[in-house]
């Protein structure tokens, strides 16, 4: 199979930091700064309509995710379910 007919859903651009982090609340936003500095990264932001975005950040290695409540704490038990 040629590369134009390729599943584009294998295609993962980089996520812009700034794209991401736009409308997380101020707690958010220090909180992912702080957890950067220990190499956690902001990988995407789930958005439900009439609440508080959800930001998730995975350690270096990809295998473990957080999100961060609405006032920054951490949730490392989260009942998000991400797909594969």
């Amino acid at each position: 199979m040629s590369n134009a007919f390729r599943d584009r859903r294998s295609y993962q651009p980089e996520p812009d930091f700034e794209q991401l982090a736009a409308g997380l609340t101020p707690e958010q936003r220090a909180t992912v700064d702080t957890m950067r500095e220990f190499h956690w990264e902001l990988r995407f932001v789930r958005r439900p309509l009439f609440k508080a975005p959800i930001p998730v950040l995975f350690n270096r290695r990809g295998d473990r995710f957080v999100v961060l409540r609405e006032d920054g704490e951490i949730d490392e038990n989260p009942a998000l379910k991400l797909r594969d």
